[in-house]
C-alpha cells in the first residue's frame, strides 16, 4: 500500500522546496518533472512552467516530461489527459508511482531544487477546474429568486377576473425532454473529447518520429532513400491508425495501395 496523501505532499515539499497543500496541484506536471530531474539531472528545467494556470501550459510541461522519460528509457505511460484535469485520485496514483520510482533510483546526492529552477517561483498552481465549478455553483446559489426580480410582477392581476395561482411545478414531459437533451449532449461531448485525444496522440507520435529522424540525419553525412521511405511509412501508419470506437470520416480513407504513396 502506497503512502498517504499527507506523507506524499510532505516528501514532495521537502525534496523540491515548494509549498503544495494538495495532491491535485501536481496536475500541472511541474512537480513531476522536477522529481525526475532530482534523479537524472537532465530535465530542461527552463522549459518547465511552475506558474502554469491553463491546460495548454500544463500540456507543455508534460511534453517535456514525456521527452525526459524517453531519453532516460523510463517505460511508463503518462496519462496526460487525466492528470491535467487535476483530479485527486488520478494524481494520487501517479504521485505514488513517482515516489516508488524515486525510492529505487534516487542517487542519494543532495539536490538543489531552487538552484535547478534558476529562481523560478514554485507557487502552487491554482486548481482551475475545481475553482471554476465552485465559482459557478456559488454564483448560482447567490442568484436572487425569479419571484423577487420585479415588484410589479408580484402585484399584477389579470384584467376582468380573480388572480390565478401560478404553477409551482414543471410538467413531467418537459423534464423528460430536457433530461434526454442533456444525455445526448453528454454523449456528444464524450465523443468529441475522445476524438480530440485520438488526434493529439497521433500528432505526438508523429512528432517523436520526426525528432528521431532529425537526430539521425544530423549524425549522418548522407540520407538513405530506404531509411527515408521507412520513416514516411511509419508516419503514414500513425496517420491511418484507428482505435476501437473511432471511425475514419467518409472521404478520408487511407489509400489502398501504399506503394503509390511513395
Amino acid at each position: 500500500m502506497g503512502e498517504s496523501r499527507t506523507e506524499l505532499i510532505s516528501w514532495l515539499n521537502d525534496l523540491l522546496s515548494i509549498g503544495y497543500t494538495k495532491v491535485e496541484q501536481c496536475g500541472s506536471g511541474a512537480a513531476y518533472a522536477q522529481v525526475i530531474d532530482s534523479i537524472y539531472g537532465n530535465v530542461p528545467m527552463s522549459k518547465i512552467n511552475f506558474s502554469a494556470k491553463h491546460d495548454y501550459e500544463f500540456i507543455n510541461n508534460y511534453k517535456v516530461l514525456q521527452d525526459t522519460f524517453k531519453r532516460n528509457k523510463i517505460d511508463k505511460p503518462i496519462p496526460v489527459d487525466r492528470l491535467v484535469r487535476c483530479k485527486m485520485q488520478d494524481n494520487l496514483e501517479f504521485l505514488q508511482w513517482i515516489k516508488k520510482f524515486w525510492d529505487i533510483n534516487y542517487p542519494g546526492t543532495p539536490y538543489d531544487a531552487e538552484g535547478r529552477r534558476a529562481g523560478q517561483a514554485a507557487a502552487p498552481p491554482p486548481l482551475h477546474g475545481a475553482v471554476t465549478v465552485g465559482a459557478a455553483r456559488g454564483t448560482a446559489s447567490r442568484a436572487p429568486p425569479a419571484s423577487r426580480t420585479t415588484g410589479a410582477a408580484q402585484t399584477r392581476r389579470p384584467l376582468g377576473g380573480a388572480p390565478r395561482a401560478a404553477s409551482a411545478s414543471v410538467p413531467n414531459e418537459t423534464i423528460q425532454a430536457l433530461t434526454a437533451q442533456m444525455d445526448e449532449m453528454k454523449v456528444s461531448v464524450d465523443s468529441l473529447e475522445k476524438e480530440r485525444d485520438f488526434y493529439f496522440s497521433k500528432l505526438r507520435d508523429i512528432e517523436i518520429i520526426v525528432q528521431e529522424r532529425l537526430a539521425v540525419i544530423g549524425d549522418a553525412q548522407e540520407q538513405s532513400p530506404e531509411a527515408e521511405s521507412e520513416t514516411l511509412k511509419q508516419i503514414q501508419a500513425v496517420l491511418y491508425s484507428t482505435e476501437e470506437g473511432f471511425e475514419v470520416p467518409e472521404g478520408n480513407e487511407p489509400p489502398l495501395d501504399e506503394e503509390e504513396t511513395f
